[in-house]
Order: structure tokens, then C-alpha cells, then sequence
């Protein structure tokens, strides 16, 4: 206790070191635990089922047809379930969206239908009543809500169970209410409240087409105790040739299952892009340690007259030592507590702008919580140590004569110790250049992509996602009547230029179809290529400004017992028919290989991802084909609340009992499907930012240092003809020679570290010589600026009061 009592009045006396060691310190810790807290939340934290890492999620792919990670079908699932000995459970979902009335205004609700066993195999037991029954599967109309549901929407009614609700205009009686579910599994925008039976239902496809291979079930199981992944993943290919000898030309019967742990599916698609992030912020805490050990290297040489004394009265190397290293934990103590004050502040920022992408909800964020306390606890009394060791056990190795004599002077340290900041120094600038190269690939790679032509014009475009109740629009005769009514209405409304309805709209997802040219040998089912669909309404092409290219529009006379129709992308008719003109020649789409003459060519839309290159797509009209969920597309300059309340308006006239969910502007759809590059780009931008002016200080204050240690050699230098150029290049020379090995380290480490980022960039090489030479020479330069300044004032020096100094 006398130690630290000691080592705090030592800090106190030194309150310009303490402040920049602090602050320096207290920027690394906090900046790494802000990102802890995000890692923390999206990968370390387990999910509420029973022994996550037993359930795996089931998904088809084939990659020589360019699908991969998609569901599974019912024929698929049942072969499986019926099958398999590597499970204790097997359950599908299928995601869905319904309209909930009598509780006031129509309002769409999220969750899906699911085998009566999936929350059993989860592992998830309700709060209130109970989970569905085998017998409720396919014949009863039942439902299991949230608690949030319960409470918001139902006013935590008591009497809940048994309590009846209207989805899609069926009455089903709720049998239990269950905890939240988890963002990361269930979504986080639009949050999933209520799910019923019968999974095995698509509405606007027939039960024989689904049977016929159509992938929509999103499939887990529970491993046996003592099954391992790998020896799941191993029995899955003699149950997908079973199927396929048992089902031969279904549309799944080239796909591959896969399995992955839930765990590690939650994180598929961000994982990489944190563990660079992860990286960096270390790199931040390395380049802050370095310089705080610079310092305390300083500090505890300066103190040979005490630490001779100490020595003088009987004081161990070990008690010298401890007391050394006491005061340099303190100060990461110190700076740990403001850490964990900036981390506090930052924590909740990082999920508000990436809660697009990220499965966090809406209106909530992370906070600094135990777990993420303790990392900082633990983090800052790894860094004192780092930092505090060595300089620790070269600070208490003094010589006890030479001590006393200096009578409180300073001393510049010994070879070793000199040594040893010029390796801080090259370490500093290696993990700059490498953070510096890091953020300049990202931050090129941001720029290209969106640059990127997607095809459409996303000012201004408002949409909104409406579903129909099967029970009132039970076929596609009655939904054409109803997009008839609703444009009408909409076409009624001033301030509102155009409106539209199509099955889908671009970068959410979208729909993809089997298709095969008519005009040619047509592969079996299994194998004919696939692409985006899209069911189009009147003025789809004008409210989304994609260019007609060649031929036409669809017209009146594309009517449902009329001439199958349909139209290509510009990209599709390049690849499907080269060299040739496609108009008039025939397409067979679905998998029931339906004939539609190609009328016309569109421009190209990037209707999966902004970094997809265009390919194949093709449109067809809403009175040939439609299904009971779709998209209200609306062009108009007035804010997205305003074009809501008069799009709901004009939907209340056609059919009160609807409801639009998600409503929003394509700006913000384009924005979301940016939003992790923009992410990174931002976060590494300001990490790299950090790093380069931790950098700079450590390299100003190790040259600065040293030139003050050398007052007097250089008084002599001077007294003896040195010119003020020879003392500038003398200083320069010497302060730049670390960076320089550290700038070549930075290089190397920068290109073997390529491979982290090169899934993260686009249309740029993770090896890019302009960005890697450009990220170098910013770090050279403020480097020899660091150096200059120091320089500078030593050759300004009067030789006769550097003499004196001796």
C-alpha cells in the first residue's frame, strides 16, 4: 500500500506525463472496448435456446448454378426428417408476414409458420401456456405470440391464453406467449411476434408445385449428445442421394446441404468484416502502448539519483522494480476508468448507424455491460503491464555510485534502453502503415461501390410491402383487380407523380426463377439456370426510371388469357443470346417451364447486391403472374411519413383490413445495402486517423528527447564549425531511420495481412501498389515533419548555453 500510495504521489507531481499518458492510453482502451462490446453482443453472447451450439441450420447450394445458402424444400425436409439418425429434433420455418385486425387499425405483423416441434428443438419454453402440438401442425388455427406482442398489442392481458386474434382474416386462438426472440436468429427489422402452424403453405403457389422442389423452409435440427458437426455434415450426402434417387427431376435435385452451427450462421455475413475491425483497434492499443512505454522508459531513467538511494538504504531490485510497475498500472488503471467513460459514450452510436444491417432492434442498443466491464478491467491491467515491464527492469538496474553522483540529473539511458525506443518507434510506424493501408483499400473499395450504376433512380421513391389475405384473393384474377383499384386511387392523389405494384423491389431479396430458351434442347429441370423474377404492374419501368432499350412495354392486350409474355435485362439477352436478337424468340420460365415471348429489352438493375455485376433478369406482367405479397412503389417529393399517411388512405378505400409494413425510401434501401461497407470504412478511417497521430506524438517525443539529452554534444558540435544543415541532417537522420525500418516492416505486414480484407473490397486488389505506396508516404511525411520540429529548435541552439548545460 505504501507503494502505490507512493506511486500516486509520484503521478501527481508529474501531472503533464500522467495527462498525456492517460489520455493516450484512455483513447486505445476505450476504442477497444467499444468494439469488444459489439463483439460481445453479436458473437460471444450465447443465444436464449438450450445448448445453442447443438442446433444447426440446414441449407441447399449449387454453385455451378450460382446458388448458395438457400432454403430447403418440403419433399427435401420430409425425406430428411424422415431419414436422418443424427438428430434428436427436425423443424422448418417459413417466414411470413400477416395482416393483424380487430385490434384497432390494421397493422402487418412479422414471424412465420412452423412445424409444431420447432421451438421444442430450440429449446424454448413459453412464459404462458405452452408450445403447439403434433395434431395442431396442419389442422388447427393456432397461435404463439412474444411477450412483447402480449404487452404492447394485447395489454399484457392476463387471460391471454385462449384469447382469439384475427391473422389474415382467419381467427386463431394463441396457446402460449413466449420470451422475445433474438435479433440475430429471428431478425431485428422487421422484429418476428407471432408465429402459427401449417408451414407447408405458400400462398399463390398450390401444394403440388411446392412438392415439386420449390426451396422455403428455413430447416434446423439438434444434434445427439455426442454427434459432432463434422460427423453430421458427413452423413448428409448419402441422405441427399437417397432423396435424389427417391424424387429424380425435382427442382432441388442438384443442390448440396450443408449444415452450419447456429452460432456461428448468426455471424455469417459480418463476421470477417469484425475481426478487421477487431484487429485495428488492437493495432490502436499496440501504437499507445509504445508510446506511454516510451515515456515511462524516459521517466525511470531520469530517476537513477532515487532509485541509487533506495538502492543505498537496502531496497531490493524487486521492490524497485514493483514500485516501478505499480506506477505504470496505475496509470492504465487510471486510463481504463476514462476508457470505459468514452466506450460508454460510443457504444450506443455504433449499433444507431448500423442497426440497418446488423441484427440489433430498432429503438435499442448495446451497453457497456459486466462482461464487457471486466474486459476492461482485464485489458487495462494487461496494458500496464505490457507497457510497465520492461521499462520497469531497466529503469531499477542503476549504478549505485554513478547514481548518487549525477545528483538528481537526468540521464539519456543506456545503449539498451535507446535501443529499445528506437524499436517502439519502428513498431508505431508498422502498425500505422498497415492500419493506414487497411483504411485506404476499404475507403477505395466504398467509393467504387458507389459509384456503381444500380440501375434505378432511388430519389425520391417511397415503398411500402402489403400482403393479401388468401381467403379474399385467393387467385391472380382477384389480386390484378385489386392493383387496378389501388393505382386508381393512388393516380387520384396530388403530389404523388406516378405509382406501381411488382412482386418485388430491388436489393431486398428478390425472387429467382428457373428458366431455359425455348428454342433449343431444354435441360431437365435439375439443372436449367435460374434468375431474378419480377411481377410488374403498369408504369413499373417510368416510377423506377429503368430505360426501355429495345421492343416494348407490356400493354392491355398482355391480359391473363392472352399470349405469355415477358421482358429481359440488357445483361440477360447478352448472355442467353449472344449475337442474336431475343425479341419475338420464346423464354420457358417457372418450373413449370411456362412459354413466354420476349417483347422487349430494359436496362439492367442490381437487384441482389450493389457489388453483383448484372445478369440475367426477366419481368412479367401482373395480370400473367402474380402471388399475395408485393410492393407499393410511389414517386413523389413529399417525406416518407407524408406519402404513408396518403398511400394508407388510398389502400383504406379499396380494402380497410390492409396494412403496409416496412414503409421507407429507396435511399435508405440503397443505404442499407451499403451500410457495412460504409461501416468499416468509417470505423477504420478514424482507427487509421487515430494511429497516425498517436504515431506522430511517439515519434516527436522520442526525437524531441533526444535532442534535449544531446544539448550539449551538440553545443560542442557547434563550438567546433558543425552548420546548422549538419545539425538538422545529424537529428533527421537519426529520428528517421527507425521510422524507415518500421515503414518497410509496415509493408510487408500490410501485404500479408491483404488476405484479411480482400472479401471485403471491391474492384480493388488487396495489394494495390498506388494505395499501399500513398498510405507510406503520408506515414514518411509526417514523420519527417515530427522529426523537423525537434531539429529545428536543436539547431537553433546557442553553443555557449549548451556548454553550459555540462
Amino acid at each position: 500500500m505504501n507503494d502505490i500510495r507512493f506511486a500516486f504521489r509520484k503521478l501527481r507531481q508529474s501531472p503533464a506525463f500522467t495527462s498525456i499518458a492517460v489520455l493516450t492510453l484512455a483513447l486505445g482502451i476505450g476504442l477497444n472496448t467499444t468494439i469488444f462490446s459489439l463483439v460481445n453482443d453479436l458473437f460471444l453472447k450465447a443465444l436464449p435456446f438450450k445448448e445453442p451450439s447443438r442446433v444447426v441450420h440446414l441449407l441447399g447450394g449449387d454453385k455451378s448454378r450460382d446458388l448458395v445458402d438457400i432454403g430447403i424444400s418440403a419433399p427435401r425436409f420430409e425425406h430428411f426428417r424422415d431419414g436422418q439418425t443424427i438428430f434428436d429434433g427436425f423443424a422448418g420455418e417459413n417466414f411470413f408476414a400477416f395482416t393483424l385486425t380487430g385490434l384497432g387499425d390494421a397493422v402487418q405483423v412479422f414471424g412465420g409458420r412452423l412445424t409444431s416441434n420447432y421451438f421444442d428443438v430450440l429449446g424454448v419454453h413459453p412464459i404462458l401456456g405452452r408450445n403447439f402440438l403434433p395434431e395442431e401442425q396442419e389442422g388447427a388455427d393456432v397461435a404463439l405470440i412474444t411477450k412483447n406482442f402480449w404487452q404492447k398489442r394485447l395489454g399484457g392481458d392476463p387471460n391471454v391464453i385462449g384469447r382469439s386474434i384475427t391473422l389474415d382474416g382467419v381467427a386463431h386462438t394463441i396457446v402460449g406467449v413466449l420470451p422475445n426472440m433474438p435479433a440475430t436468429w429471428f431478425g431485428a427489422n422487421p422484429v418476428a411476434e407471432v408465429w402459427t402452424t401449417k408451414p407447408i403453405q405458400l400462398p399463390g403457389f398450390s401444394y403440388e408445385r411446392l412438392m415439386r422442389g420449390t426451396s422455403f423452409l428455413r430447416v434446423i435440427g439438434r444434434l445427439k449428445p455426442g454427434t459432432t458437426l463434422q460427423q453430421a455434415q458427413a452423413a448428409l450426402p448419402s441422405l441427399d442421394q437417397s432423396y435424389v434417387t427417391q424424387n429424380p427431376n425435382k427442382i432441388d435435385s442438384s443442390l448440396a446441404t450443408s449444415l452450419r452451427a447456429i452460432p456461428q450462421d448468426v455471424t455469417q455475413n459480418f463476421r470477417a468484416g469484425f475481426v478487421t475491425l477487431f484487429a485495428a483497434v488492437c493495432f490502436v492499443l499496440l501504437i499507445a502502448c509504445s508510446n506511454v512505454a516510451n515515456l515511462l522508459l524516459v521517466r525511470f531513467s531520469g530517476r537513477r539519483r532515487e532509485i541509487a538511494l533506495r538502492a543505498a538504504i537496502g531496497a531490493s531490485r524487486g521492490s524497485i522494480v514493483r514500485l516501478f510497475v505499480f506506477e505504470s498500472l496505475l496509470v492504465s488503471l487510471i486510463a481504463g476508468a476514462a476508457g470505459a467513460f468514452v466506450a460508454w459514450r460510443l457504444v450506443p452510436l455504433v449499433p444507431q448507424m448500423a442497426s440497418n444491417f446488423l441484427p440489433f432492434e430498432a429503438n435499442t442498443a448495446t451497453s457497456v455491460s459486466v462482461p464487457v466491464l471486466a474486459f476492461t478491467i482485464a485489458l487495462s491491467l494487461f496494458t500496464g503491464l505490457l507497457m510497465g515491464i520492461y521499462p520497469a527492469l531497466q529503469g531499477s538496474h542503476a549504478d549505485l555510485v554513478d547514481g548518487l553522483k549525477e545528483g538528481g540529473r537526468g540521464s539519456s539511458g543506456s545503449v539498451r534502453q535507446q535501443r529499445f525506443r528506437k524499436i517502439l518507434v519502428g513498431a508505431q510506424v508498422a502498425l500505422s502503415v498497415t492500419l493506414l493501408a487497411g483504411a485506404a483499400l476499404l475507403i477505395t473499395s466504398f467509393v467504387r461501390l458507389t459509384q456503381q450504376n444500380i440501375g434505378f433512380r432511388s430519389q425520391n421513391l417511397w415503398t411500402g410491402a402489403i400482403t393479401l389475405p388468401i381467403s379474399q384473393y385467393p387467385d391472380a384474377a382477384s389480386r390484378q383487380r385489386f392493383a387496378e383499384q389501388t393505382l386508381n386511387e393512388l393516380h387520384n392523389i396530388p403530389g404523388l407523380e406516378t405509382s406501381t405494384i411488382s412482386g418485388d423491389i430491388p436489393l431486398a431479396g428478390g425472387n429467382r426463377t428457373l428458366y431455359a430458351r425455348g428454342d433449343r434442347d431444354v435441360p431437365p429441370i435439375e439443372k436449367r439456370a435460374n434468375a431474378p423474377s419480377h411481377d410488374i404492374a403498369p408504369d413499373y419501368f417510368r416510377t423506377w426510371g429503368i430505360p426501355l432499350l429495345a421492343g416494348r412495354e407490356f400493354n392491355e392486350h398482355d391480359a391473363a388469357d392472352g399470349q405469355m409474355v415477358c421482358l429481359i435485362s440488357q445483361a440477360g439477352a447478352k448472355k442467353v443470346y449472344p449475337n442474336e436478337n431475343p425479341i419475338g424468340k420464346t423464354l420457358l420460365v417457372t418450373s413449370l417451364g411456362v412459354p413466354c415471348e420476349i417483347v422487349g429489352i430494359v436496362g439492367d438493375v442490381r437487384s441482389i447486391r450493389v457489388a453483383d455485376p448484372p445478369g440475367m433478369e426477366f419481368y412479367r406482367p401482373w395480370t400473367q403472374e402474380n402471388f399475395p405479397f408485393f410492393n407499393l412503389t410511389v414517386r413523389s417529393n413529399l417525406k416518407v411519413d407524408a406519402v404513408t399517411k396518403l398511400v394508407q388512405s388510398a389502400l383504406a378505400k379499396v380494402n380497410p383490413g390492409l396494412a403496409i409494413a416496412v414503409p421507407q425510401s429507396m435511399d435508405a434501401i440503397v443505404a442499407q445495402a451499403l451500410g457495412q461497407a460504409r461501416l468499416m470504412t468509417w470505423l477504420l478511417g478514424i482507427f487509421a486517423g487515430v494511429a497516425l497521430l498517436l504515431a506522430s506524438i511517439g515519434i516527436y517525443g522520442a526525437v524531441a528527447y533526444t535532442v534535449e539529452q544531446r544539448t550539449g554534444e551538440i553545443g560542442v558540435r557547434m563550438a567546433l564549425g558543425a552548420q546548422t544543415r549538419d545539425v538538422l541532417r545529424l537529428i533527421v537522420n537519426q529520428g528517421m531511420k527507425p521510422v524507415v525500418i518500421g515503414l518497410v516492416i509496415g509493408i510487408v505486414c500490410a501485404f500479408a495481412l491483404g488476405r484479411l480484407i480482400a472479401s471485403q473490397l471491391f474492384e480493388v486488389s488487396a495489394h494495390n501498389p498506388a494505395l499501399l505506396g500513398g498510405a507510406t508516404i503520408l506515414l514518411a511525411a509526417t514523420a519527417l515533419f515530427a522529426c523537423l520540429l525537434p531539429a529545428r529548435r536543436a539547431a537553433m541552439v546557442d553553443p555557449v548555453q549548451a556548454l553550459r548545460t555540462e
